[in-house]
């Protein structure tokens, strides 16, 4: 057996491990990317002690970059949360939209709040307005809650600061400001097709009304709703602004280069870097949703160390994800599979949407299907002569291969049946069938402006 081919089957087999880990023994995710990485080098041949700098460097080198990204947009969106900015969000765009397009104003409304606020959180602060609507109208729940569903399902896998993409641009090494552009061109189609568009249909198909066990928690909420909430051009501007920053970076540094030596560009390179936007975002948050509403310097020092916590186990399975992509690179798999998928002539962009889709559906996590992903085509894109507008677009296809077919042993599965009272095939045919088809649409998007660039 030639050693290209014993690395190869090394790291199919390191692979099962860590399916293996997740699934079967339900080992944290974190741990058993930590695993299949040691087995992985073990395997194939680096020494006990060069497989523990690469660890150190691996972990140290992603994090170094995803720390502080993921630590400021969780403080932004638990601010934007407490403050009632998302329902604002909402209740805006119903009201402009009008009860009879309230389904593309929840679509908006999932897409902006989700950018900032982890999407579980988002819909247990938006649902309350989906149950108002489903009663008032006596419409099925789906009929307003795909669209809601749909556009929290794309902002978070598609669009930075949110952690999936911002995982994926770092460990591939991709400027955030054209994972941002193609995530929004692939998210909006994406997000219309599966929101408005399948919740029309399947909300004419499967009636659904309020579960039980949630009336108690409609009408807290509909309490909550005659509270003071901020303005919704503030929380809007709020959202733009890293958006707005990065991109301008990104488009600045395209036209002049980023050794520019001209003030006015280093000055947008430096104010656009993900770094500083999110700090001017998150100090600016402080203020105008925090200190200047009421809250003292001590309640949002308190919500803003509250949003580290979950913040923290994402940031650490990044890591073990940058441990797993390094291990790869160190080890000489990186080579050998980027010969082989140059070799076979597999467009990068399915290669990447085919490798992350295989991860999701047989383990569940979108974020572990991604951090896998990326971490496979990571040393794939080493061998390969690849420009930073076509790593955006490996980092949306892989977003999109982390999306489709959220089944049984997804988390987010079972937070939308609990929700919407469904039984395990209603979610099925509902759930799962939405992130597919925003998967499969952000694909093909990507895979026609591959065409192009």
């Amino acid at each position: 057996m030639s050693n290209e081919v014993w690395l190869i089957i090394a790291t199919i087999i390191g692979i099962a491990l860590l399916l293996f880990l997740i699934m079967k023994v339900q080992l944290h995710a974190f741990v058993s990317l930590l695993i299949a990485s040691l087995f992985i080098g073990l395997a194939t041949g680096m020494s006990p002690m060069d497989i523990i700098d690469v660890i150190e460097t691996g972990m140290g080198g992603t994090l170094g970059f995803i720390a502080v990204v993921v630590g400021l947009g969780a403080m932004f969106g638990e601010v934007l949360k407490v403050s009632g900015g998302a329902e604002r969000l909402a209740l805006t765009l119903i009201d402009k939209f009008g009860e009879k397009r309230s389904q593309w104003a929840l679509g908006f409304t999932g897409f902006l709040v989700s950018i900032p606020v982890f999407l579980d959180v988002a819909l247990v602060i938006l649902i309350p307005i989906v149950y108002s609507l489903a009663t008032k109208t006596r419409k099925s729940l789906l009929y307003y809650g795909i669209p809601l569903l749909a556009g929290l399902a794309v902002a978070h896998s598609f669009v930075p600061p949110t952690p999936g993409p911002m995982t994926v641009a770092a460990m591939l090494g991709v400027d955030l400001g054209w994972v941002i552009l193609f995530g929004i061109a692939a998210g909006i189609p994406a997000m219309i097709l599966a929101g408005p568009v399948f919740g029309k249909f399947i909300g004419n198909r499967i009636h659904l009304e309020i579960p039980d066990y949630q009336k108690l928690e409609e009408d807290v909420s509909a309490m909550q709703k005659e509270r003071d909430m901020p303005s919704f051009k503030l929380v809007f501007s709020l959202i733009l602004i890293p958006l707005v920053l990065i991109l301008a970076n990104t488009v600045t540094g395209a036209i002049v280069g980023d050794e520019s030596t001209n003030l006015f560009a280093e000055s947008i390179q430096f104010v656009g870097h993900p770094f500083v936007a999110l700090i001017i975002t998150v100090v600016l948050t402080f203020m105008l949703l925090g200190t200047r509403r009421g809250y003292t310097r001590g309640e949002v020092q308190e919500i803003a160390t509250k949003a580290l916590e979950p913040a923290g186990i994402i940031i650490l399975i990044t890591g073990a994800g940058g441990v797993f992509k390094e291990v790869l690179i160190q080890s000489g798999v990186g080579d050998v599979m980027g010969n082989l998928v140059v070799g076979v002539g597999l467009p990068l962009v399915i290669a990447a949407f085919l490798i992350t889709t295989f991860v999701r559906v047989a383990q569940g996590s979108a974020t572990v299907a991604m951090v896998t992903g990326a971490g496979l085509m990571s040393p794939i894109i080493a061998v390969s002569p690849v420009t930073q507008p076509e790593l955006g677009l490996i980092a949306i296809a892989i977003a999109s291969g982390a999306t489709v077919l959220s089944h049984v042993n997804d988390s987010g599965f079972w937070l939308v049946n609990r929700f919407f009272g469904m039984t395990t095939g209603e979610t099925l045919k509902s759930w799962t069938v939405m992130e597919t088809i925003i998967g499969l649409t952000g694909f093909v998007v990507v895979l026609i402006i591959s065409i192009f660039i």
